[in-house]
């Protein structure tokens, strides 16, 4: 099979171009940074979301589209009879943060926020979760049925540890470092399931070129699933074990305070919600998947990222208001722009 995948270079789209090489189908990945092809993995340097870019790319046609991109609404829109008519299977990367809220475990036929959710705020804005679900309507609605939608949820790998809204950059970096872990206990308290990113290109892979796939969603999570407190306590308990240095963790009664430098709607409608998942629906297409457990999965990942750690960006408003919980201070030598340095000093003496 001839595959295009667009954005394919993240925690999932890495495992899944390897897996659809060793395969034996030709894979062509667009990246925004010059790479080395090899065997049949071709990179097209571009950003896929530029039109000129996107032309050129459909200028033949595809046994799949694989579509990592991150779409405004109406930018999907725009597009979308062109991906469509270019390939035989469009594999279109949605969220299972387009999920309402659920006391039973979440099933692909669960409530969407995009179809329940009356607070007129949110639904004023193209906010990821409510996007999400207006994008998989564009694809309900095209009157075609060659296409497959992924809802993943939370997933992890080496350089992507994720504690509630927060990146490794926001918790790990400052437990490595000395400082204090700030978390809420009304997330501290909500179950969430997180998958290995390795897992979930696994399972895509079987729905590559897969006809009882089409026309179909699929949310891709495993079935083990744990409070963020328990999560949180793993992680103390390990980076103890690996480093000899008890990281330091400072609950505070509800998010709130959060919300205020963070993006609120990630918290209030997702965070704050118990996330379980039912996989019958895939099973039934593609069979019992045995993913890697919860635990096991990110102890190895963090062991791998401390032997060799690499960070992004730091977020100075989000460690001020950590600081400004603690009494602690960020050694402004840590922070690499000017600007950067004066908005955390706004943000931890002022608020």
């Amino acid at each position: 099979m001839n595959i295009l995948v667009l954005g394919g270079t993240g925690a999932m789209g890495v495992p899944l171009v390897e897996l659809l090489s060793q395969r034996g189908d030709n894979v062509y990945v667009t990246t925004r940074s010059q790479k080395k092809n090899h065997e049949n993995i071709t990179y097209i340097c571009g950003n896929a979301k530029e039109p000129a870019f996107l032309e050129k790319l459909m200028s033949k046609k595809y046994d799949a589209i694989v579509d990592f991109m991150v779409y405004g609404t109406e930018e999907l829109h725009q597009r979308l009879n062109c991906l469509l008519e270019h390939t035989t299977q469009y594999v279109f990367f949605s969220s299972s943060r387009c999920y309402a809220e659920s006391n039973i475990p979440i099933t692909e036929k669960s409530s969407r926020l995009v179809d329940v959710c009356k607070d007129p705020e949110y639904l004023s804005i193209d906010e990821y979760g409510l996007a999400k679900g207006k994008e998989e309507n564009l694809l309900f609605n095209s009157g075609k049925k060659n296409w497959t939608i992924i809802r993943p949820y939370i997933t992890y790998n080496t350089y992507r540890l994720q504690l509630g809204v927060y990146e490794k950059e926001d918790w790990l970096r400052r437990a490595l470092e000395g400082r204090t872990i700030v978390f809420p206990e009304d997330i501290a308290s909500k179950k969430t399931s997180l998958t290995y990113g390795p897992d979930v290109a696994g399972a895509v892979v079987n729905l590559i070129g897969n006809e009882k796939a089409y026309g179909q969603a699929f949310h891709i999570t495993t079935d083990e699933s744990h409070t963020w407190g328990e999560i949180l306590d793993f992680y103390c308990k390990l980076i103890e074990e690996k480093t000899g240095k008890k990281p330091k963790v400072r609950m505070v009664k509800d998010s709130t305070g959060l919300q205020k430098i963070w993006n609120p709607w990630q918290i209030r409608y997702d965070r704050l919600y118990n996330r379980t998942f039912n996989n019958s629906k895939i099973e039934a297409v593609r069979g019992r998947y045995n993913y890697k457990s919860t635990f096991d999965g990110l102890e190895e990942c963090l062991d791998d990222f401390l032997k060799n750690p690499k960070w992004l960006g730091m977020n100075t408003k989000y460690e001020a208001w950590c600081d400004r919980q603690t009494g602690e201070f960020t050694p402004l030598q840590e922070i690499s722009r000017y600007r950067s340095k004066l908005r955390y000093i706004k943000y931890r003496f002022v608020g």
